[in-house]
């Protein structure tokens, strides 16, 4: 007797579906699965055999064949046991093939039958949405993750008992879950940027990067506060929306990283990685590429601490996902490709001491110094928005400093500036003045004359990239609208040369 089901494969942050065959004759008994398997699915021959024979069921002395279609691509992971399991119960008799007719299913099977957690429930949801499924069975482990899905039915079962305990009921005894509204999380949590004292500049380019999306370096001596900046940076963001909470947490989803207390990711995400992270765990890879840092930092801040340390590739491997906000992994199975639209706020000291260019202080050569600040090339630099120096701040100044505005009002203001550039682009598929290209640049970032002299001036006498002079241009519409004005004025463009301006404080 022939069955089959439908289940789905990671691959990158998205499902490939997956029919799972069942084929049961006459012939010499034994139990094969084709279908370019991992050594991980061939195991589950053993656990679906051995939880169908604790759960109640006789396996029959037959001549059992199990093929993953399509052939050609990989299978990985533990998620076909269950779906496995349902071929097998249909092709033995215990179930109807009509039961199990535009069912898309999931889930790993313990040797006693329970039904266990896995990864990429949310990417395998979306695509039985696409394939026009009436259902989703999966682990009710996994449940908590789809709990704001409503466009089909999700069913959550923790044993091959209860699964066919659902089957016996109409529509398996699911329901699509009601449209709920989307809690809006306005905490703060314990970091405020009013714990920050002093250091005006660095915060208000902290600032301007939050409300455009502007990648931001600080730069400035040991323990002058540019790590406690970087880590109060997300503080500053509005709530995600359901889209773009959905869209992070299939990401986090099917790199296995949600858990069932963490089932949907309700703040954005930051990202610290070590120092000694490889160029392949920054970019995503393994045979079935996985999720790198910098797609798990997708829409929030990747915080790169101590960027000099960094090795070279692991650094280099963010140009390209820095201007196309995605990155595509070629392996011999195929081409994948993650999005990769995420703020860079990167940390350093000038020096190995970190006292340069104060030589009352600083004991490095010129040659330790260039040496260390060459680690860095050119054209990553030249991808930072803002460029911005924290300073020391003296005893008496830090004594007799008043609190700024705390993390909560800065966000009202960025907010007020989401929104217009929400207005602006809508309909254009950008979101932040960070995105513009070169046409649209001339459209949107309109200058006084003033301004143009100013910026025309400034081209000339840094010796300035044309990537260079349009990131001052994109910070500067974010200045203006941070003070309401639709024409970029003269003190908006002299503003984003100075963030711009201070590399060459140190990269002469």
């Amino acid at each position: 007797m022939f069955s089959s089901v439908l289940s789905a494969t990671v691959a990158g942050v998205d499902c490939i579906p997956i029919e799972i065959e069942a084929d049961v004759s006459q012939g010499l008994p034994m139990f094969s699965m084709v279908g370019y398997l991992s050594a991980r699915v061939k195991e589950a021959q053993e656990r679906v055999r051995t939880a169908l024979r604790n759960t109640g069921f006789s396996f029959p002395a037959r001549r059992i064949t199990v093929n993953l279609s399509p052939a050609d691509i990989r299978k990985e992971g533990t998620g076909f046991d269950l779906p496995i399991a349902a071929a097998l119960l249909c092709a033995f008799g215990y179930l109807e093939q009509e039961k199990i007719e535009k069912v898309c299913m999931v889930g790993e099977l313990s040797l006693n039958g329970e039904v266990r957690g896995v990864k990429g429930i949310l990417p395998l949801v979306d695509t039985a949405i696409k394939r026009g499924c009436k259902l989703c069975i999966i682990p009710k482990e996994n449940l908590g993750e789809t709990e704001y899905i409503h466009e089909i039915p999700v069913l959550g079962v923790e044993s091959l008992k209860e699964f066919m305990n659902q089957s016996g009921k109409k529509d398996w005894g699911a329901v699509k879950n009601q449209k709920k509204d989307w809690p809006l999380n306005s905490e703060i949590g314990e970091e405020d940027f009013a714990d920050v004292l002093g250091q005006e500049m660095a915060k208000q380019a902290a600032v301007i990067a939050a409300a455009g999306f502007h990648n931001l370096l600080l730069i400035g001596s040991k323990g002058a506060g540019k790590t406690m900046i970087a880590n109060r940076i997300p503080t500053l963001f509005p709530a995600l929306s359901r889209e773009e909470s959905l869209e992070i947490s299939r990401i986090y989803s099917a790199a296995g990283l949600l858990t069932r207390e963490k089932a949907l990711f309700m703040q954005r995400p930051f990202r610290s990685p070590h120092h000694t992270v490889s160029a392949t765990a920054m970019a995503g890879g393994g045979g079935i590429p996985t999720p790198g840092e910098i797609t798990l930092a997708h829409k929030g801040v990747l915080f790169l601490d101590e960027l000099p340390e960094f090795k070279r590739a692991a650094l280099e491997v963010l140009r390209q996902p820095l201007e196309a906000h995605k990155i595509c992994i070629s392996r011999v199975s195929g081409t994948y490709e993650f999005p990769a639209d995420f703020l860079l706020v990167g940390a350093m000291n000038p020096c190995p001491c970190g006292y340069y260019p104060d030589r009352n202080r600083c004991s490095c050569t010129q040659h330790q110094v260039e040496q260390y600040l060459g680690k860095l090339s050119g054209p990553l630099l030249d991808r930072f928005d803002l460029c911005t120096e924290v300073t020391d701040i003296p005893a008496k100044v830090l004594r007799t400093q008043k609190k700024g505005k705390t993390s909560l009002q800065l966000r009202q203001e960025i907010c007020r500036v989401h929104e217009i550039q929400r207005q602006r682009y809508e309909g254009t598929g950008i979101r932040f003045n960070s995105a513009l290209s070169g046409k649209e640049i001339e459209q949107y970032c309109q200058v006084s004359k003033k301004g143009k002299k100013l910026l025309e001036a400034a081209y000339e006498k840094m010796n300035l990239s044309i990537r260079a002079y349009h990131k001052i241009l994109k910070t500067a519409r974010t200045i203006a609208d941070l003070d309401s004005q639709g024409t970029i004025e003269e003190e908006h463009i002299a503003q984003a040369v100075y963030y711009r301006a201070l590399d060459k404080k140190y990269w002469k």
